[in-house]
């Protein structure tokens, strides 16, 4: 069965609320991002003991540590030995060991900032390719990868708007490329692959089946990318909406065991993303819980 929860700063970033709140609807998978003013990773060990002692009395596991690591780096002009990259390096370092201290299987990274077109033939890798960036991801990826394995963590990438890997089928070639599945999977976004193009079912899935999905983010919009527009919604009534069912059934079908957050990114006109939140929490929970089970 899937393991159900939110990243808890689209409630609040107020840990204690956004625990509570969480709690209300028998949800117990706590995906960090921020907490208070900081941002995962800058949190001290003492601070951290704060944190899992909090997550106990409200008998939450932390399903993902989820830093912005590598996020908006340009990737042509980030070289593998730059202070950015040491820099960010290190951040995930920090986030690796949280994750070690609140037993948290994941530590999220993104994939420097989107180049528009990898790969291309007939004339198109000479025009409109942006040459090399592929292979240098995968230069800069690689200390991240290596540096999981020695501290035995896994990594989760997320397919993300902004990031060279923006769709499934991008997120698994590199996996594939860097060839170590055991340490990268796949933080997938299907919302985020829908505004990329890129259909959440079957198209989406089925590039992530047999080993790729580590995590996912639920949630849901109207996407217009020829104008460069997206408008968050509750879950179930944008675009999304078409395939919920199909890929939760899929998921079912080859026991998918991993863990899935609610995305609270939906802000009612004068409400709060916690107002968003609760238009899409019943629908989140029913969907990938129908029979009512503990989640």
């Amino acid at each position: 069965m899937v393991k159900l929860g939110v990243i808890l700063d689209g409630v609040s970033r107020d840990l204690d609320h956004a625990l509570s709140v969480m709690g209300e609807f028998g949800l117990w998978q706590a995906e960090l991002q921020y907490i208070g003013d900081l941002e995962v990773g800058d949190l001290t060990p003492d601070q951290i003991g704060d944190v899992a002692e909090r997550l106990a009395v409200w008998d939450c596991q932390v399903s993902c540590i989820s830093r912005h690591v590598f996020a908006g780096l340009p990737v042509l002009d980030t070289a593998p030995d730059s202070p950015e990259m040491r820099s960010h390096l290190q951040d995930l370092s920090h986030c690796i060991d949280m994750a070690q201290q609140l037993r948290a299987p994941l530590v999220r990274i993104m994939s420097f900032r989107k180049e528009m077109i990898l790969f291309g033939d007939n004339g198109a890798e000479e025009w409109v390719v942006t040459t090399g960036a592929w292979d240098r991801l995968l230069t800069l990826m690689e200390p991240a990868v290596r540096m999981a394995e020695e501290r035995g963590q896994t990594l989760v990438v997320e397919t993300g708007n902004g990031g060279m890997v923006c769709s499934a089928a991008l997120a698994r070639r590199l996996v594939d490329d860097l060839g170590r599945p055991d340490r990268l999977q796949v933080l997938w976004d299907p919302c985020n692959s829908l505004y990329a193009g890129e259909p959440p079912y079957p198209e989406g899935y089925s590039q992530l089946r047999n080993g790729y999905l580590g995590h996912i983010h639920i949630k849901d919009a109207a996407v217009d990318p020829a104008r460069a527009r997206v408008s968050c919604c509750p879950l179930g009534l944008g675009d999304m909406a078409p395939y919920l069912q199909s890929m939760v059934t899929a998921l079912e079908r080859d026991g998918y065991a991993g863990s899935v957050s609610l995305e609270s990114v939906y802000r009612p006109r004068g409400g709060t993303f916690e107002d968003g939140f609760r238009q899409s929490v019943e629908t989140f929970t029913t969907l990938f819980n129908p029979s009512g089970a503990e989640v």
